[in-house]
């Protein structure tokens, strides 16, 4: 339940921030973290493919 309402507060916390930033830096910084996450996700599809 404290783990809930810690995520529940970083996103609003998150979210306050982006209401607040310019829409370019909201577009970079999303995309960051998509290829993060992109990336992240073929490192985990290969690397389980290979301990199998």
């Amino acid at each position: 339940m404290l783990f809930l309402v810690a995520a529940l507060l970083l996103l609003g916390v998150v979210l306050g921030t982006v209401a607040h930033a310019p829409l370019g830096l909201t577009v970079a910084a999303a995309v960051v973290i998509a290829v993060w996450l992109a990336v992240f996700a073929l490192r985990e599809r290969r690397g389980r493919g290979a301990s199998r």
